[in-house]
């Protein structure tokens, strides 16, 4: 299994020697991935719910900072040789599709093909109107745009005519180093985003502290996984096709308590939260992305340095 960690895009750490320290010290300790997350602008008012906490704040409104996803990706890719680099997740409608196309590729190209493209649909409106970009259709031209991801990637005269955009006799070049083209995960709990891994994507990427999609037990997840399963064959595709990952906001070597009373997922001892971690390996999941981020720099490496000295040992 693989184990990633996030590099900070927003707050109190967004400098280049905090970022510099996390992303090194990440590869050092053996973390297989590391994660970008994506705001373009933080409105000052927000009336959008954040799907992924119980009141519906956004966390990052305080502050308001928050770099640029594809240009800090890029700094991370050159400072790393050998761990993934997952946008996690890029709002796909928030960028015009060729330019966020030819940045992933040249992102993947000089990072020796090591680039995972994780898609999302968005949810802050707020933040869509600041920029120009079509809130309502998000869905649409998430699927629209992914479409023109593969194709520019993957053809020698890609050609492309829709409601959201229109191209022909264009050569794009370089393409990215992987091939057919870098793996694309879908992030999101709800059916349509699973439809969306059925029909266009290579993965399935959701977050486990969705409320109203709660996937914080190893059985929440194993059930989300069996439907999709059912849309990914209703497509007339393998599950095999798919690769299963998990992004786990909640770990801690202090137990928590979950809305039950019981104890939380991935919190507590070392034997519990590698037990936590082989019961998602067993279902199938072969990416964990692990919240270490603290308070300060030093805790936030004490973080990674526990889970590796700790709890790596102990999984299967």
């Amino acid at each position: 299994m693989q184990i990633g960690v996030q590099v900070p895009h927003r707050g109190p750490m967004t400098d280049p020697a905090c970022i510099q320290a996390i992303v090194s010290e990440g590869e050092a300790l053996g973390y297989e991935v590391l994660i970008v997350s994506d705001h373009i602008v933080v409105p000052k008012d927000i009336d959008s719910r954040y799907p992924y906490s119980e009141a519906g704040d956004f966390p990052g409104r305080v502050g308001g900072e928050c770099m640029e996803q594809l240009t800090l990706l890029a700094y991370v890719a050159a400072m790393t040789k050998k761990a993934k680099l997952l946008t996690s997740v890029m709002v796909v409608p928030h960028r015009e599709p060729l330019l966020a196309a030819k940045s992933l590729a040249t992102t993947d190209q000089l990072s020796g093909g090591r680039l995972i493209v994780g898609c999302g649909t968005g949810w802050m409106r707020e933040e869509f109107d600041a920029i120009g970009a079509d809130f309502d259709n998000r869905g649409a031209v998430t699927d629209d745009y992914i479409r023109i991801f593969k194709k520019v990637w993957t053809e020698d005269d890609p050609q492309h005519s829709s409601q959201w955009s229109t191209f022909s006799n264009i050569a794009f070049r370089p393409q990215p180093l992987q091939k057919p083209h870098p793996p694309i995960w879908i992030g999101g709990e709800s059916g349509r985003a699973q439809r969306r891994v059925a029909e266009l994507a290579d993965g399935w990427y959701p977050l486990g502290a969705n409320p109203r999609q709660p996937l914080d037990t190893p059985d929440r997840y194993l059930a989300a996984r069996d439907q999709l399963w059912k849309k990914v064959e209703a497509a007339g595709r393998s599950p095999e096709d798919i690769t299963l990952a998990y992004n786990a906001p909640f770990h801690f070597s202090e137990e928590q308590k979950n809305r039950e009373g019981t104890r939380q997922f991935l919190t507590g001892s070392a034997q519990a939260r590698a037990d936590d971690l082989n019961a998602l390996k067993d279902i199938g999941v072969s990416t964990v992305v692990i919240s270490t981020a603290g308070t300060t720099l030093e805790k936030t490496l004490d973080r990674m340095r526990e889970f590796q000295e700790n709890v790596r040992p102990l999984m299967s």
